[in-house]
């Protein structure tokens, strides 16, 4: 048997050939997780947001046997069907971002922060312009409907959702009647209740701490390992490799600068962010809960 994160174990003999690719793979899956585990430790201490409990949920999450469960497209296909909420509901935070430390405005006037602008604009760009495996110009998110339409995925619920919110719909009501869990309802609920709330640091917390930074280095692995069996998840990789490319070192420290910013050294709006981005983290390992259930 060999070991994954946790308590959570692979018998070998009972889910994959032990070959060459099988020992490639938990190799580099449990390298991800000592490269994270560095991370976390190296995280200057002196900072305003070293935080036990924060580390600990994102250890948490990064080391969820969620990853170590899936063992076959099926298993993807449940994983993506839930995911994918999470994928749409995160360009809503990068949005009100860009609407609130950007100019949208005419007459234009210059931003109060252009670090922070440009982090905000530049992840927009990424997000919402990318460039596909067939060169044609598509957000993340279009990306990733279309690889699951590749491995046969249902995208029915999140095209009504999308197709609700066009009409103009309330979004709370919407996420309330639309026929999905519990566990995506509380994380959409929470997400778009951050963006109501209307504080620009939480925003940027709940951006910096919760956002999908870390989540693709683990998945692209369990991806690649199906890969050797089923040529319909090369859309789904193209898809995984532009997020950790655009996400990597340079966002991440801009992220967290951008939100040091944003809290001015006050106690207070420390905290607020601090919470926020715990429970951030809660509603992720909630949702990742969920799907490990139906899979497992």
């Amino acid at each position: 048997m060999i070991s994954g994160p946790g308590e959570n174990v692979i018998k070998t003999e009972a889910t994959i050939k032990v070959n060459n690719s099988c020992i490639a793979f938990q190799y580099n899956y449990n390298f991800r997780i000592l490269g994270f585990q560095l991370y976390l430790q190296s995280m200057d201490k002196s900072s305003i947001f070293f935080d036990k409990d924060l580390n600990y949920l994102r250890k948490s999450l990064i080391e969820h046997p969620l990853y170590n469960s899936m063992n076959n497209l099926s298993d993807i296909v449940k994983f993506m069907e839930v995911h994918v909420f999470a994928v749409w509901d995160f360009m809503s935070l990068v949005k009100n971002l860009q609407m609130n430390l950007t100019c949208i405005n005419t007459p234009w006037i210059p931003s109060e922060n252009s670090l922070t602008a440009r982090l905000i604009n530049e992840i927009v760009w990424g997000e919402e312009t990318d460039i596909n495996e067939n060169n044609i110009a598509k957000s993340h998110f279009e990306m990733y409907l279309d690889s699951m339409n590749d491995i046969g995925a249902n995208t029915d619920k999140i095209e009504l959702l999308i197709g609700l919110v066009k009409e103009g719909k309330d979004i709370f009501k919407i996420i309330e009647n639309l026929d999905i869990s519990d566990e995506i309802k509380d994380f959409l609920n929470f997400t778009f209740s951050t963006i109501k709330e209307n504080k620009i640091h939480v925003t940027a917390a709940v951006f910096t701490f919760g956002r999908e930074d870390l989540i693709p280095n683990m998945f692209i692995e369990i991806v690649r390992k199906i890969k050797t069996e089923n040529k319909s998840v090369e859309s789904l990789i193209y898809y995984l490799e532009r997020h950790i490319e655009m996400d990597g070192d340079h966002h991440g420290p801009m992220a967290m600068n951008m939100v040091t910013t944003l809290c001015e050294n006050n106690d207070n709006k420390i905290l607020e962010a601090l919470n926020a981005s715990k429970l951030a983290l809660k509603k992720r390992i909630r949702l990742w809960d969920h799907i490990y259930e139906q899979i497992k």
